[in-house]
């Protein structure tokens, strides 16, 4: 699931996945696994992928409470 959310946001910014890889600091051959399923990112590496391709990784409860990466550090449980 999370290889067609990486190659639709990936298409979405107009970027190559050897562009991609560049901004990201990673192979191409890594984008496209991550793509095709074969591997998956680990959640820092998904970050900034999305933040690459212009996108924000954000997490809403039922109460519409939004958690990101930007926030979470600010939350106090």
């Amino acid at each position: 699931m999370i290889s067609k959310f990486i190659k639709t946001m990936r298409k979405m910014a107009g970027l190559s996945q050897l562009e991609l890889a560049k901004r990201c600091n990673i192979s191409n051959t890594t984008i496209s696994g991550y793509e095709t399923g074969y591997r998956e990112p680990d959640f820092k590496t998904l970050v900034n992928i999305a933040k690459e391709c212009g996108f924000e990784i954000n997490f809403v409860n039922k109460d519409n409470e939004v958690l990101n990466i930007e926030n979470i550090i600010r939350k106090e449980l």
